[in-house]
């Protein structure tokens, strides 16, 4: 199973990090099982759940981004 970054799970919520961990087990087991194929479809189930904590991230991001833009701004004002 492939996990997602530190920085992802920690946006996801207390529900979606509790799915997150169930389906994160569920798909080891099937793999130790040899079951490929269901493995596949839970890893797809973890894609999608992980979505939403992915676009946080964005955001957070752009706004870091918007607030060193205009810290920049501020220092050449300042010159």
């Amino acid at each position: 199973m492939r996990h997602c970054s530190v920085q992802v799970r920690g946006l996801l919520t207390r529900e979606e990090l509790d799915r997150y961990n169930g389906l994160i087990e569920a798909g080891s087991y099937l793999e130790d099982q040899g079951r490929h194929d269901l493995a596949y479809t839970v890893q797809k189930e973890i894609d999608l759940l992980i979505q939403p904590a992915i676009e946080r991230l964005k955001d957070k991001s752009r706004a870091r981004d918007r607030a060193t833009e205009e810290f920049l701004k501020t220092l050449e004002e300042e010159d």
